[in-house]
């Protein structure tokens, strides 16, 4: 298919796919996103190309490991304790609430505890600064979109182009700037993100700048795509009752067995909670494609067909997660879709939500975590029928450019147990 003059190759069989993520991935280890020195933040991992990204992907992934998100499990549970605090407030005062719009304040909370050590108490106060960011960088102009696909970012950063925004590209500047200077004058320790960065600093690995664009990339990667996958799973479980009394009752089973207490171990138990998440996943993946740049000119294997140098290749995750060759009725919300006989029987890349090999999310772990606390703070003491002003079925936005969106707001009403 074409963009403008611009060929873009789309591949629908799995063992190509595969063979893009992994086995072929020299050939295909780029984005193709926007980025330049002059626009620091656009100089995060997900944009980064070649040795730039290899190496920075190395430094980093120590920084997501499981035993990384155990030191702060505490503060996620501390955010989720106030989302609980929230949730109950709208259900005394009988008051529907915009799912997405609680959910993007938790986010914002965790992401800006956890990464930068900064409260911003969104879900009590709002903050309208980190959300400006996250429009900005999530819901861009068109002509934006169309300026970064065809002019090249040498032109455009020297004519002063900022690809998120001149709001987001400030904030993150001025902030962590402020943050860093805080931290090194007064040898202040904290168990977050940008601690681990500050250590590689330390090491002459990273500089301040660099600091700035990961700790952008880390609001990124987190923000919208944590929010549309709790309102889409919210979403559901109003639509289906049945499967929320049952996550709720295997919650509730799961946390009896540790003295009520919300604890990591916990979490990592919850088996039905892991299948009606990866179910959300699968029908609303937040990425609904997987962007990949050509980077050396690549025969299809066992075809004549070349993709040429420079070709920018679309995974349709959105279409391999609803295609009925993988999912009987795949409109329908399954959560028994992912359990072990269903799993055990399907190819390899008929799921892959954060995508796979080499570039694969490297956020994942953390994205889960926080995913899962707020359904579980969300569902303990609480039950979810949809409000009137819900449109349903839904209708997917066709305008947005990186994440699936609806074109309406999900309201639901909420009811203390």
């Amino acid at each position: 298919m074409y963009c403008f003059t611009d060929p873009w190759y789309l591949p629908v069989d799995l063992k190509l796919i595969k063979s893009i993520f992994q086995k072929d991935f020299s050939y295909f280890n780029d984005h193709g996103m926007y980025c330049h020195p002059k626009d620091n933040i656009s100089m995060n991992l997900f944009n980064l190309v070649n040795e730039d990204w290899k190496n920075l992907r190395a430094k980093l992934t120590p920084l997501f490991s499981s035993s990384k998100l155990k030191s702060m499990f505490q503060i996620f549970v501390d955010k989720a304790e106030v989302l609980e605090e929230v949730i109950g407030s709208y259900s005394s005062r009988n008051e529907p609430l915009n799912i997405e719009d609680v959910a993007s304040r938790f986010t914002i909370d965790v992401i800006t505890s956890c990464g930068f050590g900064i409260e911003t108490n969104a879900l009590k106060n709002s903050n309208k600064e980190f959300m400006k960011c996250g429009v900005e960088t999530f819901n861009p102009r068109l002509l934006k979109f169309v300026l970064m696909e065809v002019v090249p970012s040498g032109i455009l950063a020297n004519l002063g182009f900022k690809a998120n925004g001149a709001h987001t590209n400030n904030l993150f500047n001025n902030l962590i700037s402020e943050v860093i200077q805080y931290r090194e004058t007064n040898k202040v320790f904290r168990n977050d993100f940008l601690q681990l960065l500050l250590e590689l600093k330390q090491n002459q690995e990273m500089t301040d700048d660099q600091i700035i664009a990961q700790c952008f990339g880390f609001f990124a990667a987190g923000f919208e795509t944590t929010s549309i996958t709790v309102m889409f799973a919210m979403l559901e479980l109003a639509l289906n009752q049945e499967i929320q009394n049952k996550l709720r009752d295997k919650i509730e089973e799961v946390l009896e067995k540790y003295d009520g207490n919300v604890c990591y171990d916990a979490v990592m138990e919850m088996n039905y909670l892991d299948k009606v998440l990866n179910e959300t996943l699968r029908k609303y993946p937040p990425g609904p494609i997987i962007p990949r740049n050509c980077t050396k000119t690549y025969r299809v294997p066992e075809t004549d067909v070349i993709i040429e140098k420079g070709t920018r290749v679309i995974i349709p995750i959105w279409g391999l997660h609803r295609d009925p060759e993988f999912y009987p009725d795949p409109e329908q919300f399954n959560p028994e879709n992912f359990n072990a006989e269903n799993k055990a029987n399907r190819p390899d890349m008929a799921f892959i939500p954060f995508g796979e090999g080499p570039r694969m999310c490297i956020g994942l772990r953390f994205g889960l975590l926080e995913t899962k606390l707020a359904l579980i703070k969300l569902l303990k003491n609480f039950k979810y029928t949809l409000n009137g002003r819900t449109k349903v079925p839904i209708e997917i936005d066709p305008e947005a450019i990186f994440t699936l969106k609806i074109k309406e707001d999900v309201w639901l009403d909420v009811t203390k147990i």
